[in-house]
């Protein structure tokens, strides 16, 4: 079971190294899952004391004001034999074997991470002990509370401590050791109030009585440690520490143990609780509990590690591997992304995924619509064909059918078909370039490469853009050939009786009267609504096979003929990994060890009896 606790001390280690301390976190934190026992009091409550009991060595800074300002990680090994000694974590492999040396080490390592300024961290400082005459324990020393700022000290600093101690209790995992001198009212004891307010049943929370010695005379605390006055789940713990004429005196703490043993055994008071009492038993009865409650949270801390070990590598794999450090790596690597990417953009245009499917709709409504807004008929009005019709005669009339003003109508009207053309050209252009963008976004790879992502937004692009002139040039061709020859089926196919304008026999005159002009219009308009039907089903062709096809194609085709000629350099500077992703890698990298550790740690120790 002392494996456990051991256990338990060094994922505590672990965490702190990591940063991981029980704050606020956008990473896991394991800290808070750990069981603990945070010391709490108020100033002048004798804390420091009964924490040097049940270490039995002076260590701890004394003075006036706020000494503790750093939460302290106090783990005990006992040990079987050998000199008693300290190790910092922040100093590994040192040994302290003067503890007058710690004390000004925890001194030090507090300056280094508030300052002079007399300020509070909650970033514990670690420190274990090493001894034959101390139990397995982990304790953390909370600083304590007070009502009033010293000089030198922002006035905040109250409510500072005091967030601070209620941030580590009332996390369900912490077991409270509320320390209270009997020399003053219970009722205004303020490590009471604040265990009452996190833990209002006492569930979590032991009772130490200090200065019990010092009460006035005539007065006792049976009520107190009895449970009557204030009753918690666990029985109340009264000691006995060194007065400050013995701390001066230096009185061995061996002997004060001895003398505490021996006020409880003589007084009559408290001569029935003396099995109970005395800051050796506290640290026995802290030590079995802390193994307890340890051993009942394992199934949840393991069940909290498989799961956060997923999460984690989930977000790794999410956010990619780190850079390789040669050139046919990072050129391997930036290949692959762009070929994620391609693939992406091939989903979409496939109907893999959505997007595509407005490509057709272009095809489908869009252009049809703007066909169909040419209005021919409106165009091909009585007084535009006469005067086409006349101007195409010249000084000379035409004989049978007016053969040059057929085609200048003719091609007055198709010359109109290049707008609707050329917009579906540039809106399926815009469709290609949203997808791109959108596929962008998809590669989850470029979110870690900011540079690389513009560069292969840009190559992209101006891949579309060549395509989109080639499709244009096609896409007029097309109109500007029906232009250039007319279908003459469609005109030999047209009735040639005397009442559709056939006759060579009318008079000039007759030819170009109302009905005959609107016989030749109606005759254009037939042939135009022919081509327009023929056009409705080739220009789609033509964008597809030039804007659509040759995208999925070849749409990265220059940029990878590009990085090939890259070197290194080159390379490295499109890998340019945005700083933050860079730490939060490491940071989760880190994280993830630490949980396979604990894991691997847990499961040889869970059932170790």
């Amino acid at each position: 079971m002392e494996n456990l606790i051991q256990l338990v001390n060094k994922i505590q280690r672990a965490c702190t190294a990591l940063g991981d301390h029980g704050e606020e976190s956008a990473l896991p934190t394991l800290w808070d899952a750990l069981p603990s026992i945070a010391v709490v009091g108020g100033q002048s409550s004798g804390k420091s004391s009964v924490l040097e009991s049940i270490v039995g060595k002076d260590f701890l800074p004394r003075g006036s004001g706020i000494v503790t300002r750093r939460p302290l990680v106090l783990q005990l090994h006992k040990i079987d034999e050998g000199r008693e000694y300290g190790e910092f974590m922040h100093l590994p492999r040192k040994k302290f074997t003067d503890f007058a040396a710690v004390r000004q080490e925890i001194a030090d390592e507090t300056d280094r991470e508030t300052g002079r300024a007399r300020g509070i961290s909650s970033v514990p400082i670690h420190l274990s002990i090493y001894s034959p005459h101390v139990v397995n324990l982990t304790l953390v020393d909370l600083p304590g509370l007070t009502k009033v700022a010293v000089e030198g000290q922002p006035d905040s600093i109250v409510q500072d401590i005091e967030n601070m101690v209620r941030a580590f209790i009332e996390k369900p995992n912490c077991i409270i050791l509320a320390i209270s001198p009997a020399n003053q009212d219970l009722a205004t004891s303020d490590a009471i109030k604040i265990s009452r307010e996190v833990d209002p049943k006492g569930e979590r929370t032991f009772g130490v009585l200090t200065k019990i010695d010092l009460m006035d005379k005539g007065t006792d605390a049976v009520d107190i440690l009895e449970g009557k006055a204030y009753k918690l789940n666990y029985p109340w713990i009264g000691v006995v520490n060194r007065s400050q004429a013995d701390i001066n005196k230096n009185v061995d703490m061996i002997a004060a143990r001895r003398r505490e043993n021996e006020y409880f055994a003589s007084t009559p008071e408290y001569r029935h609780l003396t099995s109970r009492m005395g800051s050796v038993h506290l640290g026995k009865v802290l030590s079995k509990h802390l193994e307890t409650v340890i051993k009942s949270r394992i199934p949840g801390l393991q069940s909290l590690i498989s799961k956060t070990i997923i999460d984690l590598e989930s977000e790794l794999n999410r956010i990619g591997k780190p850079i390789a450090a040669d050139t046919g790596g990072k050129l391997y690597l930036v290949m692959e992304i762009c070929r994620n990417f391609d693939q992406i953009f091939k989903d979409h245009l496939d109907g893999i995924k959505p997007g595509g499917e407005k490509i057709y709709q272009v095809f489908d409504n869009q252009f049809p619509a703007a066909l169909k807004r040419l209005q021919f008929d409106k165009h091909l009005s009585l007084d535009t064909v006469r005067k086409l019709i006349t101007e195409a005669d010249g000084y000379q009339p035409h004989l049978i059918a007016p053969e040059k003003g057929y085609r200048r109508l003719i091609e007055s009207c198709l010359v109109s078909i290049r707008g609707p053309a050329e917009a579906a050209v540039d809106t399926v252009h815009g469709i290609l370039k949203d997808l791109i963008q959108k596929s962008m976004n998809e590669t989850v790879e470029l979110k870690q490469y900011p540079t690389l992502r513009v560069e292969l937004g840009s190559a992209a692009v101006e891949s579309l853009e060549r395509m989109r002139e080639e499709s244009k040039k096609a896409t007029l061709l097309l109109v500007d050939m029906e232009s250039g020859y007319l279908t003459v089926e469609f005109f030999r196919k047209l009735p040639q009786d005397p009442e559709k304008g056939g006759n060579p026999t009318h008079s000039l005159f007759d030819r170009y009267n109302d009905a005959y002009l609107r016989r030749i219009a109606t005759t254009v308009l037939s042939y135009v609504n022919m081509v327009c039907g023929g056009l409705r089903h080739t220009i789609p062709k033509s964008v597809v096979y030039c804007q659509v096809r040759e995208a999925k194609r070849s749409l990265l085709d220059h940029f990878f003929a590009e990085m090939g000629k890259k070197e290194g350099k080159q390379l490295a500077s499109l890998l340019n990994e945005d700083p933050a992703i860079m730490q939060r890698r490491t940071n989760l990298s880190k994280r993830l060890e630490l949980y396979r550790s604990a894991q691997s740690d847990i499961e040889a120790v869970a059932w170790d009896k």
